[in-house]
């Protein structure tokens, strides 16, 4: 049999992305790992710090499911603070949400620590952890959002949040499962499976 040469490049296109897409499932918005993925580096380790400057210590949190959520106050998504605050009174026991503040899409996050605080507490009564601004697509990025994105680091994704309010759930031992976009809202039936 006699491949004719688009065929070839057909095939050729269709083995590299396959081969880039490594270990995960994915739709149009969201990424779940392959339960074979682990992390290569451990998401405890990383250093970060609160919207105060104090360092939080990750590991009091393993045992918990974490969601990262990178935000901002001017956004179109900026309401989901609310939903976010709704799933996090549900599920505080088994669920710490850390919303990082990123200035970085659209440029909708210009505040203060204190002004990003005041906002989110005025208007939304957040009572989850906010972090320090954080830098993801701008440099230098972030070593959260580095590890979140390297699947040398994380095991198997590569995508960074395509705007603010993206989503990446870290299970009880540590390690990335999902990445849901910025329209996946956190009250939603997809979320809610995961927790």
């Amino acid at each position: 049999m006699k491949l004719k040469l688009r065929d070839i490049a057909m095939f050729t296109f269709m083995s590299t992305l396959l081969s880039g897409v490594g270990a995960m499932i994915f739709s149009e918005k969201s990424l779940i790992a392959d339960p074979l993925a682990k992390p290569k580096k451990s998401f405890y380790s990383l250093r970060m710090n609160d919207i105060n400057g104090k360092r939080i210590d990750l590991k009091a949190y393993q045992g918990k499911k974490i969601m990262i959520v990178n935000v901002a106050s001017k956004c179109g998504f900026t309401s989901q603070y609310i939903d976010l605050q709704n799933l996090y009174d549900n599920n505080s026991d088994k669920l710490e949400i850390i919303a990082v503040p990123c200035n970085d899409f659209g440029m909708q996050e210009p505040g203060s620590p204190s002004e990003i605080k005041e906002f989110c507490s005025t208007n939304y009564g957040v009572s989850f952890l906010i972090a320090e601004k954080q830098r993801i697509k701008s440099k230098p990025a972030s070593d959260l959002y580095k590890w979140l994105s390297n699947p040398n680091s994380n095991g198997w994704n590569s995508a960074l949040p395509s705007w603010n309010f993206c989503k990446y759930i870290i299970n009880e031992n540590g390690e990335l499962t999902h990445f849901f976009r910025s329209s996946v809202n956190p009250n939603s039936n997809e979320i809610k499976k995961v927790l």
